[in-house]
């Protein structure tokens, strides 16, 4: 074996070893007793040093060095050049700190996953406290090692190459691009006649059938995947064993199936991903604004599209035994397309969903930074949000409870949902413009021309390119936010 093949192999069991810890996580999500947290915290603790361990050996470095003298051909070297940032990144913690991180993660999402029902902050902030001061130090040692501001450190995790130098000006264009065009909208809609919400209630037994036929319809394969239910919906699991969950309400039925949407979209990115690369670091989703941007195209470009509901209106009536004006597309788009500043983020519309962004964007910096602690994220939160949507929520289990990502250690995440969604609405306009079929077949119920365009220009490239590289190659440029708000223009103001 030469020095990269034996790379090849080292990486195929470190990542193997992660995607057994990824399918632990869904089991603690969705169907394992509150008395097994111990028992899975260790777990976990066990899975991740072992892992670090297996990566930041003697060997990994000498082999590395060795690999980089062997001649390759071009995916070969993108999977050293892959490796070498994995390596690198690891290399910059000790063992005892991983191991400590593990555990403050698994402790502080059991305490939310029992605060956040009962709107109860201070039963998780001890745990909070603690993990927060476990992620700083992690911040801080990759810091050091890459280079990189601490707040850089993290979000390079999740989104390679990412810098809040890049990310500030394009959020604050958009904040002073969206707080006047949330007005227009919201004049425009009042002229309209209101949505009506069709008579439930929905039951569960229902909307699981749907959610079945939608996401069939679309192209997720029961084979290699499943729908089950959590706290907060999520897409785990592996390619050939894809795990998606939801969470649903008998009084209304869109934001089950919505969600349901959004995380197929995770799915199909996941499944699509190129099969001889899969247990490389090259076959793996290229960032988190890349998957973010498949299911929010999903989601939104597509599924609250006027194409899609002359599809899918009949479906959700016969879903839920349902007739009349209540039921019929144009009413089912005007609901799905409805504006309205609300607390959910996960329930927000395109138009309002940036600002949620960019309240937890700002105060993860804050607490990442040291200018802010765990225990002012209540009061941060609710300012936040009324400065920026008007609003402010009633409890916390309505506000800073709502997600679970800081609560299990993702730091330096969510900038990549906003990323994400302007991404989103450029790639399906390269699509559409590629392939003029993609929309009237959707109408049709057939997404094989978009999925066989999304594939060949997103999924089978893994992570081979650059994001500005793999968006330029796909859709002639770089991020541009120009098209995400002339597509929110377009649908929001027509």
């Amino acid at each position: 074996m030469t020095a990269y093949t034996k790379l090849e192999d080292h990486f195929r069991r470190y990542l193997v070893l992660g995607q057994a810890e990824g399918v632990l996580h869904w089991d603690m999500s969705t169907v394992m007793p509150s008395g097994g947290s111990e028992t899975r915290a260790e777990q976990l603790a066990v899975l991740k040093t072992t892992r670090h361990a297996l990566l930041t050996g003697p060997e990994t470095a000498d082999l590395l060095e060795s690999a980089a003298q062997v001649e390759l051909d071009d995916w070969q070297r993108a999977n050293l050049s892959e490796m070498e940032r994995q390596w690198r990144r690891a290399t910059a913690l000790d063992e005892d700190l991983v191991e400590a991180l593990s555990r403050a993660e698994s402790a502080c999402e059991m305490a939310w996953r029992g605060a956040r029902p009962a709107g109860d902050f201070a039963a998780v902030l001890p745990d909070l406290n603690v993990l927060v001061a476990l992620v700083r130090e992690t911040a801080a040692a990759k810091a050091e090692a890459l280079g990189l501001d601490p707040y850089d450190a993290l979000l390079d995790a999740y989104e390679p190459g990412g810098r809040q130098a890049e990310i500030d000006p394009l959020f604050e264009d958009l904040e002073a691009f969206l707080p006047e065009f949330l007005g227009r909208v919201l004049e425009n809609q009042a002229r309209r006649p209101a949505p009506v919400l069709p008579p439930g209630p929905f039951p569960i037994a229902g909307q699981r059938a749907l959610a079945h036929e939608m996401m069939a319809a679309l192209g997720f394969d029961f084979d290699h995947g499943r729908l089950d239910e959590s706290r907060h919906p999520f897409c785990g699991g592996v390619p050939e064993d894809v795990r998606i969950t939801t969470r649903y309400d008998e009084n209304d039925f869109t934001s089950s199936l919505m969600a349901v949407l959004h995380e197929t979209g995770h799915a199909l990115y996941e499944r699509g991903l190129p099969p001889a690369w899969r247990h490389q670091p090259i076959g793996l989703a290229r960032s988190m604004s890349i998957h973010e941007s498949q299911s929010l195209l999903i989601e939104m470009q597509v599924c609250r599209s006027r194409p899609f509901l002359a599809f899918a209106a009949p479906l959700i009536g016969r879903a839920f035994g349902g007739a009349g004006e209540a039921w019929d597309e144009d009413n089912l788009y005007r609901l799905l397309t409805r504006v309205e500043p609300g607390l959910i983020r996960v329930d927000a519309d395109e138009v309002t969903y940036p600002a949620h962004v960019i309240v937890r964007y700002r105060l993860e910096k804050a607490i990442i930074g040291g200018t802010m602690e765990a225990a002012d994220i209540p009061a941060a939160w609710n300012e936040g949000m009324k400065g920026l949507l008007g609003i402010t929520p009633p409890g916390d289990g309505d506000g800073c409870l709502q997600d679970i990502h800081w609560y299990d250690g993702a730091w330096g995440y969510f900038p990549t949902y906003t990323l994400g969604a302007i991404a989103a609405a450029q790639i399906f306009a390269a699509a559409k413009s590629a392939d003029g079929t993609i929309t009237t077949e959707i109408a049709k119920g057939d997404f094989k021309p978009l999925l066989a365009w999304l594939g060949d220009a997103i999924h089978a490239k893994g992570s081979v390119l650059p994001v500005p590289e793999l968006l330029t190659q796909a859709t002639g440029r770089p991020l541009d936010a120009g098209v995400f708000k002339t597509h929110l223009e377009d649908r929001y103001l027509a």
